[in-house]
């Protein structure tokens, strides 16, 4: 019976497992910080752009809404 528990504590074919684990953790943790840290300069980036194309005059109305009525004339010229 001590036998058979000494070689349970003897053995470390688990650890590899374990440190392994322990290291994929590690890594995903700093993938993490990563995405964190840059996604606040990306929303940044996304809300300077959509402010400056909200506050220019005329950008609604220049003719990009993708309705059927302007298609087909270039510079107000018909068929």
């Amino acid at each position: 019976m001590f036998r058979i528990i000494r070689q349970f504590f003897r053995r470390n074919d688990g650890q590899d497992l374990a440190e392994y684990c322990l290291l994929m953790a590690f890594v995903g943790l700093i993938a993490l910080g990563i995405i964190l840290k840059t996604s606040g300069g990306i929303q940044g980036i996304w809300g300077s752009a959509n402010t400056t194309l909200a506050s220019t005059p005329g950008a609604a109305a220049s003719g990009s809404t993708g309705t059927s009525a302007d298609s087909g004339t270039a510079g107000g010229q018909g068929h």
